[in-house]
């Protein structure tokens, strides 16, 4: 969605330096974890999300979109230590397309476990997510899944975003070279577990990376469905800066190969004030209550931080 009065910068770039791959098996000193402030604000609370929520169900049930994604922040104020936030975040939450930026007045600290672009020579690929369950005793990855597959709204969710991202792919791939790799399965992490899919395809021979990345970004999981047209609903609803949350983190090779991944499950500090945003998808069958508390089950683990 678009940025007004933005402070923090749409892009950044960096001349790469080091490379630092993490293991699963990570063993740091956290002896010296500072203190920090460790009360949040949240920009949007139960009452005016559940306003926004009825707003975007009449929008749904007009046909003017089916999917929306309602973008919700905690605010904290402190000064933190980027580097032991992440190594906690990592002994506890490892993610796939993890990372940290420390700069001089900012850094962010990120476990998102969601890929947008990988590509190598001719071959793309992209793993979104759409569904989120919270994690209890009783559950296991075979019992989510069955939750997944019974649940008729995060099927829908599913089919539609799974729908769009094929269709984004199909405009930079050659004809019929775009599969679905690996169709509803489930993630495992510290406090939830995810519903993914791969699907992947063959650039035109043609296809530059700007091409990609036009064709590409925003994410479709993290905007909703159809995309253009939800973006334009969402840019006439938030009044807040999204900053870095549904924006991509990656690098591109000298030969051309590229990894991008979905800026979600990460903590911005911009001038010693934190903030996490999430959000949840609005589709016909949704509870505004139900959405509204998944939001806080997405920012928990890095909430714990603070404590």
């Amino acid at each position: 969605p678009k940025q007004k009065n933005l402070n923090f910068p749409k892009g950044i770039f960096y001349k790469p330096e080091k490379k630092i791959t993490l293991t699963n098996n990570l063993n740091f000193d956290l002896s010296t974890k500072n203190k920090v402030n460790h009360n949040f604000k949240i920009n949007i609370d139960k009452k005016s999300y559940t306003k926004i929520f009825d707003q975007f169900k009449k929008k749904i049930k007009a046909g003017e979109t089916y999917q929306i994604k309602i973008c919700t922040k905690y605010v904290n104020k402190s000064k933190i230590d980027p580097l032991d936030f992440f190594c906690r975040l990592s002994k506890t939450n490892l993610a796939p397309e993890a990372f940290m930026i420390k700069d001089e007045d900012y850094s962010i600290i990120s476990c998102s476990p969601e890929n947008l672009i990988t590509k190598k020579g001719y071959n793309i690929s992209t793993k979104p997510i759409a569904g989120t369950l919270k994690k209890n005793k009783s559950l296991n990855k075979k019992k989510a899944l069955s939750y997944f597959q019974n649940n008729i709204k995060e099927s829908k969710e599913h089919n539609m975003i799974v729908d769009m991202e094929r269709s984004d792919l199909s405009k930079i791939c050659e004809p019929g070279s775009v599969k679905i790799l690996k169709l509803k399965e489930v993630e495992e992490y510290k406090d939830l577990y995810h519903y993914v899919s791969l699907i992947g395809g063959k650039l035109k021979k043609d296809i530059k990376n700007l091409d990609i990345i036009k064709s590409m970004m925003p994410g479709g999981s993290v905007i909703g469905c159809p995309k253009i047209s939800t973006l334009q609903l969402l840019n006439n609803q938030e009044k807040e800066n999204r900053n870095i949350y549904t924006g991509s983190f990656g690098y591109i090779k000298f030969n051309g190969d590229m990894r991008f991944n979905i800026i979600i499950r990460s903590l911005l500090n911009f001038k010693n004030v934190s903030e996490i945003a999430v959000a949840s998808g609005v589709v016909i069958d949704s509870n505004a209550n139900h959405e509204f508390n998944e939001n806080y089950i997405k920012a928990k683990a890095l909430i714990d931080l603070f404590k």
